[in-house]
């Protein structure tokens, strides 16, 4: 059964299953910087939101990094990260020009072998980039919340995802 989202209208096809609540997330590395990478698993043992996004350097997805950064300076014992296809490069600068705090976010890239694209069932291969969806993990990588934005223009439910992870700690 292939899926699918849009954009503006335009079908774009998905690669990777739709993960679902209740699922086990699956293992993906993503790239921190140039040099290192991280596995998905390192940050087990806490409770997670992941904000997928298709590009930071576009409107929607710069909002919906920033909402979460936000988020993350109120919300203790909640990792927050945001996945992208954006070379680290773009996404360390992107950062700085909006006072991301890499500390509390942690942006990460998937543009090298977009293994979490094909895991989580985010990868728009003809674009090469991901869709929007927005994960919410408890501390056993237990998947608690998934939602896929089925238009990629669309913002996230928010409120939705802050909520479960709110329940988790």
């Amino acid at each position: 059964m292939s899926r699918s989202c849009t954009l503006k209208g335009n079908a774009l096809s998905l690669e990777g299953p739709e993960l679902k609540v209740g699922d086990k997330a699956p293992e993906a590395s993503l790239k921190k910087n140039l040099v290192e990478s991280m596995n998905l698993s390192e940050t087990s043992g806490k409770v997670r939101i992941i904000s997928v996004v298709p590009s930071l350097d576009t409107p929607v997805c710069a909002l919906q990094t920033k909402r979460f950064n936000e988020e993350a300076a109120a919300i203790d014992n909640v990792s927050f990260m945001t996945v992208s296809c954006d070379l680290p490069v773009a996404m360390s600068r992107f950062c700085g020009a909006e006072n991301i705090d890499m500390e509390k976010m942690h942006v990460l890239s998937d543009h090298k072998d977009t293994s979490f694209g094909k895991s989580f069932g985010t990868l728009i291969p003809d674009l090469r980039v991901e869709c929007r969806a927005v994960f919410v993990l408890d501390k056993d990588d237990t998947i608690k919340h998934a939602e896929y934005v089925g238009e990629v223009a669309d913002h996230p439910d928010y409120d939705a995802a802050l909520n479960c992870a709110k329940g988790l700690v």
